[in-house]
């Protein structure tokens, strides 16, 4: 009976159904196989690289948030020894920040605006001043250099169209206002949560590598962000002696607003580079709308300042925090406002000290090794 019911199930199973034999693996080899696969790569890497455009302008946002976190994170850490517990550091250090912002907008922004439009107002009968120097008004019998520019500044100043052209109408106003206001709100909410939350967030990083290397990879980003922190503090610095010097400058020189021009200096001076000639040219202008004379003596001065400080001021502020050579620093500035402006270059001298250090720690050591 056993083996008659062995028998009885085997006569009753039903054979699964053959769907073929395996066949030839693929040839990895095959001229349509690799143009398959280049092909496809190529339409993923160029999908990926669209979306990083597109979102171009966020990372910029979250970049310059670090970076200003990373600069406000000493002085967090500095009212954490003081013995406040750090959310209580980053609210006085953000409720600091706010104010000087805050004064600076009460302070710059109405002359600021008053003595642009005073110096529109008053460019063609500067210009027509320039005519009384004999040299300049032989350039101009011979080339029409200032009454070109006396005509351009009549037809682009008529009816205030000047300052609305500039920014592509009216709607163009409201764009970059709008924008600009969103902008800013961003980068203060960004750079609130990551000054608030630093250190967690780098050990949340620090967990991404592997645990053998996790302390060496620890130690330099701290090294990196100690660096970038000291970069603000030597730029604001420096930037605050360089005010101190407009201060002086429009003073002796009898210029309007000094105040004004002592923090216009002040921001031109915490730019790298480019900023002190977009000081020097914004100084000049505001003296020029007094007389030439006073505009020669501002410009020959602040080129001798800029001298100073480069030579001076700067080594030894900076020698601490960016020990970094100057032709660097000088293509790292060049490179960062090509790419991004005005924050490019005020982005590239800690990135391009941080990528040193990384060379320095990592990449020369393996190479004298190898």
């Amino acid at each position: 009976m056993l083996f008659g019911n062995k028998s009885s199930d085997k006569s009753h199973q039903i054979d699964p159904p053959s769907f073929g034999s395996a066949g030839a693996p693929i040839d990895h080899g095959h001229p349509f196989y690799f143009g398959f696969l280049a092909a496809s790569g190529a339409v993923i890497a160029v999908t990926v690289l669209r979306a990083l455009a597109s979102a171009s302008q966020v990372f910029v946002l979250i970049i310059i948030s670090l970076f200003l976190a990373a600069g406000l994170n000493p002085a967090v850490e500095f009212f954490r020894r003081k013995g406040l517990k750090r959310p209580s550091a980053v609210i006085v250090v953000v409720t600091l920040a706010l104010a000087f912002g805050a004064v600076f907008a009460a302070v710059v922004i109405p002359p600021a605006v008053t003595q642009v439009g005073n110096l529109a107002k008053n460019a063609p009968t500067l210009l027509e001043h320039l005519k009384s120097n004999s040299f300049l008004n032989n350039l101009n019998k011979h080339y029409g250099i200032i009454d070109s520019l006396q005509a351009k500044f009549a037809a682009s100043i008529h009816d205030g169209q000047f300052v609305v052209g500039a920014f592509g109408g009216v709607i163009g106003v409201g764009k970059a206002v709008v924008s600009g206001a969103v902008a800013t709100l961003t980068i203060l909410i960004l750079t609130l949560y990551f000054l608030a939350s630093l250190p967690s967030v780098t050990a949340v990083a620090y967990r991404f590598v592997p645990a053998s290397r996790r302390e060496r990879v620890s130690k330099i980003t701290d090294a990196i962000i100690i660096r970038v922190g000291g970069f603000v503090g030597g730029q604001a610095t420096v930037a605050f002696i360089a005010s101190i010097f407009g201060l002086i400058l429009a003073l002796s020189l009898g210029l309007p607003y000094p105040s004004a021009i002592a923090l216009l200096v002040f921001v031109c001076g915490a730019i790298p580079l480019v900023g002190h000639l977009l000081g020097c040219t914004a100084l000049t202008l505001i003296a020029l709308s007094k007389s030439p004379t006073d505009a020669l003596i501002c410009f020959i001065a602040y080129i001798a300042y800029i001298q100073i400080e480069n030579y001076l001021i700067m080594p030894r502020i900076m020698r601490k925090s960016l020990s970094i050579p100057g032709l660097v620093t000088i293509i790292a500035a060049l490179i960062g406002v090509s790419l991004l402006g005005i924050v490019g270059g005020v982005l590239a001298v800690p990135i391009a000290a941080a990528v040193l250090l990384i060379i320095d720690e990592v990449v020369f050591p393996k190479n004298d090794m190898s």
